[in-house]
């Protein structure tokens, strides 16, 4: 999967976010209406089309999509 359909995977997971307005740098916490409900939403989307399981502390230590991104390609190799 590329980065771009990653972003896209997210903007479809909330409501609030338009499509197109999130990119690879877009901080996660500055997602509009973020709140730690999000980082379960996020955790759960992962772990539904990736069967990848992230911890709290995992998405906790997060900044950007881009490094949620390579946190899920990192436990899919």
């Amino acid at each position: 999967m590329e980065i771009n359909e990653f972003v896209a995977l997210i903007e479809g997971e909330f409501e609030e976010v338009q499509p197109g307005t999130l990119t690879a740098e877009t901080s996660i916490k500055d997602i509009e209406g973020w709140s730690s409900m999000h980082a379960l939403i996020l955790i759960a989307l992962v772990d539904n089309h990736f069967d990848v399981l992230l911890t709290g502390a995992e998405m906790k230590d997060l900044t950007t999509i881009q490094e949620l991104f390579n946190l899920v390609q990192s436990k899919l190799s």
